[in-house]
C-alpha cells in the first residue's frame, strides 16, 4: 500500500541577496493554499523600503487561475509601489500557463535566480 503524501500549502522565505528581496516560493499558488500571503508579503516589504524583488519559484509545482491573478496582483503592488519584480525558475506546466494567459509578457521572466539578479545591474 502507497503512502498518500499530504499536499503542502505554499511557503514562503524572504532572503536579501544585495540590495535585492528574494522569495522563494515552495508548494502551491492556489486559492486555498495561497490566499493572499504572497501579495501581503511583498506589500509589507515595499511598505519598508523593498524596491527589488526577485520571486523565485523553483519550489512551487502547481499554480491554478486564482495562483494566476495573484502573480498579476503581485506584479501590480510592486509597480504601484514603484519598485521592480522579476520572476525566476518557473518548471514547465506553470510556464506554459504564464504564456497561455499572456502573463508572460507582463512579468519580467528568467531561467535562473542569477540572471534575473543580474537583470537589476547590481
Amino acid at each position: 500500500m502507497q503512502k498518500i503524501q499530504p499536499v503542502m500549502g505554499l511557503q514562503l522565505q524572504t532572503r536579501e541577496v544585495g540590495r535585492v528581496t528574494v522569495i522563494d516560493a515552495a508548494g502551491r499558488l492556489t486559492l486555498t493554499d495561497g490566499h493572499t500571503r504572497l501579495r501581503d508579503l511583498i506589500h509589507v516589504s515595499t511598505g519598508y523600503g523593498a524596491k527589488k524583488f526577485v520571486l523565485n519559484l523553483a519550489g512551487v509545482e502547481y499554480v491554478d487561475s486564482y495562483g494566476i491573478g495573484e502573480l498579476a496582483r503581485c506584479h501590480s503592488v510592486v509597480r504601484q509601489a514603484g519598485a521592480e519584480m522579476k520572476v525566476a525558475c518557473i518548471r514547465g506546466k506553470i510556464l506554459e500557463v504564464l504564456a497561455l494567459t499572456k502573463l508572460n509578457t507582463i512579468l519580467e521572466i528568467y531561467d535562473t535566480e542569477g540572471a534575473a539578479l543580474a537583470a537589476f545591474g547590481n
